[in-house]
């Protein structure tokens, strides 16, 4: 049964935990459902989503919306919001020991945060003889979804990832220079100009395990993951970008393919792909963008291609797409 009655509380970690009212529910919810914001915003971009989330399954998830990277602290850079968020989550399930499960729904810059994050919780699995021990876990929970909408996976480098500069070459190779004057340690990684004591761009770094943070291992580890992603109207973060394609991949779209959620205009399920990097003949900016491609494609994703075009918002596609995907959201946890 469908219980309206939904509480939410400040843990000492920061951020707003949201949860059934009814007791019984609130100790029958072994899933923590950790939602993250995106750049320059904060735990409230997730209320509505995560309210009607708990109202939906009240005996299932205990959601947190996180709130340690909010307004100006999402310029830190991704690494610096990735530490943050995985020592808050684990003060979460420090606080809940009943919790047996961890999913993770992250909006825009949030998705890179919390693969990083992901990258510090993982655990490898042990030999030994119980179920748990053998298994990987993410803060020492069994990873279940790992959900990003509207992010840009891809970086935002060049070859209209930014849809408002409008494909304009000057434009965007102005962004790369200005760009860190603006988001200042965020910016850098997203236009993958960071080369912190020499290494490689970050976010190239995260196609792999690097030292203590298993970034592939841990995002592996998960049930699924779920990349939804804006086809058009997103100015912010481009189509290829969230969804993890290249160019001559992206799929053709036209009506709803989904009656209940008449946003969704195109599905796919990739398989896990381990296939050479495509030849980019030395365009260094395409040739980074292939890697990162590549990388990401060696897990299997289910892609969810969202349109707002017929929509009055639809200019506001890239924080709209935040309010809406709660929908279908709830077929993604089990």
């Amino acid at each position: 049964m469908q219980n309206d009655a939904v509480c939410s509380s400040e843990p000492l970690a920061g951020g707003v935990n949201v949860f059934s009212c009814t007791q019984s529910d609130v100790f029958t919810a072994d899933h923590l459902v950790v939602m993250v914001n995106g750049i320059l915003g904060s735990s409230t971009d997730w209320k509505f989503a995560a309210e009607q989330f708990v109202k939906t399954i009240p005996d299932k998830v205990f959601v947190h919306r996180s709130e340690k990277n909010a307004a100006s602290q999402t310029l830190d850079g991704v690494d610096v919001m990735g530490e943050r968020l995985s020592q808050e989550v684990l003060e979460v399930i420090k606080q809940k020991p009943n919790l047996r499960k961890i999913s993770f729904v992250a909006h825009s810059v949030g998705g890179l945060v919390a693969r990083y994050a992901i990258g510090k919780l993982y655990r490898p699995p042990k030999e030994g003889l119980s179920v748990e021990e053998t298994t990987a876990t993410i803060g020492g929970l069994v990873p279940m979804n790992f959900i990003t909408v509207a992010t840009p996976h891809l970086g935002s480098r060049g070859n209209r990832q930014v849809p408002f500069l409008f494909g304009v070459s000057a434009f965007e190779k102005a962004a790369v220079l200005v760009i860190h004057w603006i988001f200042r340690r965020t910016g850098r990684h997203l236009f993958l100009t960071d080369n912190d004591e020499g290494k490689p761009p970050l976010l190239k770094r995260m196609l792999q395990d690097d030292g203590d943070c298993y970034f592939m291992s841990a995002l592996r580890s998960f049930h699924r993951r779920v990349a939804y992603s804006n086809v058009g109207c997103d100015h912010i973060v481009g189509w290829r970008t969230s969804s993890i394609r290249r160019n001559i991949e992206l799929p053709k779209w036209g009506d709803s393919v989904n009656e209940k959620y008449p946003h969704i205009v195109y599905e796919e399920r990739c398989k896990a792909y381990d296939g050479e990097q495509v030849s980019t003949d030395g365009d260094t900016n395409n040739d980074l963008e292939e890697e990162l491609v590549t990388g990401l494609s060696r897990v299997s994703w289910e892609k969810v291609d969202v349109s707002f075009h017929n929509s009055r918002q639809r200019f506001a596609a890239h924080s709209v797409i935040q309010v809406f995907i709660y929908l279908f959201m709830f077929l993604t946890v089990a």
